[in-house]
C-alpha cells in the first residue's frame, strides 16, 4: 500500500463505535480519548469523535439504485469481501443494499453491499477478483 488513509466522522457513543467497529467489523482499536477512538480500518485509520453525525440522503444514482450519500467504505478482493458478508449477516446487519455483484460479466465487475454503523454513518464494502479491476473501463 503506498498510502494511508484517514477519515474522521461523528458517533454519539463510544461504547457503541467500539462494539460495532470492534466487535462486528473486527476493526482493531487504537488510541482514544473521552471523545474520541481510533480504528484500524483495514490498514487506514478512522476517527470516531462525539457529536452529529453527517446528515445522509439516498442520492447517488449508480445504475437503477439510489445510494446513501455521503458514504465510505472499502475494497476488497472478493475472498475477503465474502468472509465479511458473511460476518455481517450472521451478526444481523440491516443492508441498504444487501450483498450483490454490480456490473455482472462488464469491465468493473464488483459485488456491494451497503448498511450503517449504528449511529447512520453509510458504510459501502466493495469486493473484486482482482483489485487491479478497481479502474477498469
Amino acid at each position: 500500500m503506498a498510502s494511508l488513509f484517514h477519515l474522521a466522522f461523528h458517533v454519539t457513543d463510544l461504547d457503541a463505535a467500539r462494539r460495532f467497529y470492534g466487535g462486528v467489523l473486527g476493526c482493531r482499536e487504537g488510541r482514544s480519548t473521552a471523545t474520541w477512538v481510533d480504528f484500524d480500518f483495514d490498514g487506514h485509520q478512522l476517527s470516531l469523535h462525539l457529536g452529529q453525525p453527517f446528515p445522509t440522503e439516498r442520492t447517488g444514482r449508480v445504475g437503477d439504485q439510489l445510494v446513501p450519500m455521503p458514504h465510505f467504505g472499502l475494497v476488497l478482493e472478493l475472498p475477503r469481501w465474502q468472509e465479511m458478508a458473511r460476518s455481517l449477516e450472521a451478526a444481523g446487519t440491516a443492508f441498504i443494499l444487501e450483498p450483490q455483484v454490480r456490473y455482472p460479466g462488464e469491465p468493473g465487475e464488483q459485488w456491494t453491499m451497503f448498511f450503517c454503523d449504528p449511529f447512520g454513518n453509510p458504510i459501502e464494502i466493495k469486493g473484486f477478483r482482482s483489485l487491479e479491476g478497481l479502474y477498469a473501463a
